[in-house]
Formats: C-alpha cells, structure tokens, sequence
C-alpha cells in the first residue's frame, strides 16, 4: 500500500435543506460580513436571497457578487476582488456550479494576498492567511467544493490557470441536492459527464493512494449508476443526491491524486474553440480510456466490476469506453472533434499545448505531443 498523508480541510454537511444551515455553520466560523459569489442564472432562481436571508437570521449581513461567465476569468475575479474589498468582508460563500466556486476562491487569493491571480498559477504561493468560506454546490459537476484549486483562465491569453494551495480550501461545503432541481437539462448532463470523468481519471492516475482509490471507486459507483436515473427523472431527488455526493468524492479524490490526459486534451480544445469543457471531456475520454488501457486494464475492470459489468483487464478499456459513450449519448453530448467544429489542421497546434498542461504528467502512460496527436487524430473518425 503505497504511503499519504490525508486530512481532509472541508467539512461536508449533505441532506435535503441542508441551505438552511447556512447562518449556523457561518458564525462557527466566526463570518460577519460576507461576500456571495453566484452567477445571473443562480441569482434568478432566488437561491442567493435564500442564502442571504439565512445568512441575516444568523446575524450576518452580506453582498453578492454575480458578474461570472461559465469560465471564470482573471478580470471577473478581479472584479469580485474590488467587491469583496468595498464591503469590506471577512468571509466569501461560493453558490453555484464550478465557476462560482472557483471565482470565489480566487477572489480569496487576490483579496488575501494581492498581486494578480496569475500570480498563484501552480502550487503554494499564497503567503498570508485566506478568509473563512463555504462552497455550496448547486450542480453535481465539478467537485470544486472538496478542493484547494481555483480553476481561472487568463483573460488575455485564454490560458486556463490552476491556482492550488490548501489556504484556498473552503472551511465547510454544503451539500443540498434540493438545489440541483434548478439545473437545466443541459446543465445536469454536462456537469454529470464532467463528475463521471473525474471518477474515471482520478482511479487511475499515475499517483493515486488508497485514499483517492476509495473516494474515486465510490464517486464511480454513484455516478454511473444514477447519471442515466436524473436525466430522464429530473426531479428524482434521490438520484439527484447519489449524484451531488458522488461529485463530492470525485473531487476529494482530485486533491488526493490529480486527473489525467482527458483533460489535458479538453483544455485546449476550450481555450482554441470556445468549447464548453464538460463537451470536450466527452469527446475525449473514451479515447484516452482505450489509449491507457495498456497500462490500467486491471484498473478499468476493477470500476466495471463495481457498476456490475463483468470485465476483464485485456477486456476493460473497450469495455469502459463504450459504457461512456453511452453515457455520452444518453445526455445528447457529441463524440466527435468533428461535432464540435474543431479542424484537422490544427491538430498539431493543439497536440502541443495539451503536453504543456498540468493535469497530463499525472497521466497513468507516458503523455506527451505524439501521444497527445494520436488521441485528437483518432477523436476526429
């Protein structure tokens, strides 16, 4: 068993109206005036009055901040960072999908720390002490909530930074799948698909622990077998809390082992295209799990046997990738480059910046351009 080092930063409080803890778990956490970071969308539906009204029963006065785009930029969080700073606040509460959760911990950075976000690209780099804060989910997607990372693109050079360091970490996540009955159709399947992705990678990265292999192996368990359940049943709360949960694990297991080469491709094809990132992972996973299988079949057949579908190692990236691209089809989501308008021609261009990301030197086989090329050439037929 190989050795880690786990202790886990957010506190985890799941249940149907579990919003309405919201003002308690903050005055534990000593907050007085907070900043709440949301999107126009959430704002509609009246979830942020809702967190600000149990905010002010618990005595706590608050302002929101919802100037966001589906990926949160380094101008947005500097926008919040001049919010947060003229409210003059002592906490943040991130409510939303993953882009709400990530501008809210690089506003933290910035608010914390200074500089520009930029400045936090990579691990570590925060010197002073972060604000208390709260993530509260309202997709089950990106797992944002159990981790240390904001997740921002530059918004010059559109290049996607991942600012890491336990400081950012929210203190406590709130986990109330009452608030994923909001999610449009096409929310629940791109969000869905990203957490099933996450589970995927996460099991087999080249530096898994037993730790990240648990959280990964259940993420799959409860993914897989209700992501198919909330799309055609959306309001199936239980279904739409095995989700909520299994995202949550699949991102406790991220902070414990990374991703892989899906998404070092994905990132690229967002920055090059403007493609939505959950479609770029669709298009690209079933091609990295048959490309790694070589190196993980074992693996792959162990997250089969889970779901109960009988597998083999020579058998399970077959296997696997075609249980995705079901997974694909049954939320509408493309499985081509070609679906999503990316060109031949720049392949090479792309192969390129995906061997610079991150997320690839995690890649359980060897990842680099030729590797890269292959996958974006065979993604193409």
């Amino acid at each position: 068993m190989r050795p880690f080092d786990f202790h886990p930063p957010v506190r985890a409080v799941f249940g149907e109206g579990a919003i309405d803890r919201l003002g308690g778990i903050a005055s534990e956490l000593g907050f007085r005036r907070t900043l709440i970071v949301s999107d126009p969308p959430i704002v509609e539906t009246g979830m942020v009055a809702t967190a600000g009204q149990r905010l002010e029963e618990a005595g706590i006065e608050w302002t929101a901040f919802s100037d966001l785009a589906p990926n949160p930029d380094s101008r947005m969080v500097e926008d919040g960072r001049t919010a947060a700073a003229a409210a003059d606040v002592d906490s943040i509460v991130g409510l939303g999908g993953g882009s709400a959760m990530d501008c809210a911990k690089g506003i933290n950075f910035v608010l914390t720390n200074g500089g520009h976000i930029r400045d936090y690209w990579g691990q570590d780099k925060a010197q002073r002490p972060m604000l208390p804060s709260i993530g509260i989910p309202t997709t089950a997607g990106t797992g944002s909530e159990a981790q240390p990372t904001a997740l921002i693109s530059d918004a010059e050079t559109h290049a996607k930074m991942a600012c890491t360091d336990p400081k950012a970490a929210f203190r406590a996540a709130i986990l109330d799948p009452l608030l994923t009955l909001t999610q449009p159709p096409p929310v629940t399947a791109t969000a869905g698909f990203d957490a099933v992705s996450h589970a995927v990678e996460a099991f087999v990265t080249a530096a898994h622990t037993p730790v990240s292999e648990m959280f990964a192996r259940d993420a799959w368990r409860l993914l897989e077998g209700n992501f198919e359940t909330v799309l055609a049943e959306p309001g199936n709360t239980a279904a739409r809390g095995a989700m909520l949960f299994g995202s949550h694990a699949a991102g406790i297991a991220i902070a414990q082992s990374m991703l892989g080469a899906t998404h070092a491709c994905a990132n690229p094809l967002t920055m090059t295209y403007g493609t939505t990132h959950a479609v770029a992972i669709a298009v690209m996973l079933p091609h990295v799990v048959r490309w790694n299988a070589d190196a993980v079949g074992e693996r792959y057949a162990e997250l089969l046997n889970v779901s109960g579908r009988r597998s083999t190692a020579i058998t399970a990236g077959d296997q696997l990738a075609a249980r995705l691209e079901d997974l694909a089809r049954a939320a509408g989501l493309p499985l081509s480059l070609e679906d999503i308008g990316a060109r031949e021609a720049d392949v090479p261009e792309l192969a390129a910046n995906a061997a610079t990301q991150w997320t690839g030197t995690f890649n359980p086989r060897p990842f680099d351009a030729g590797a890269a090329e292959a996958l974006y050439r065979g993604a193409f037929s």
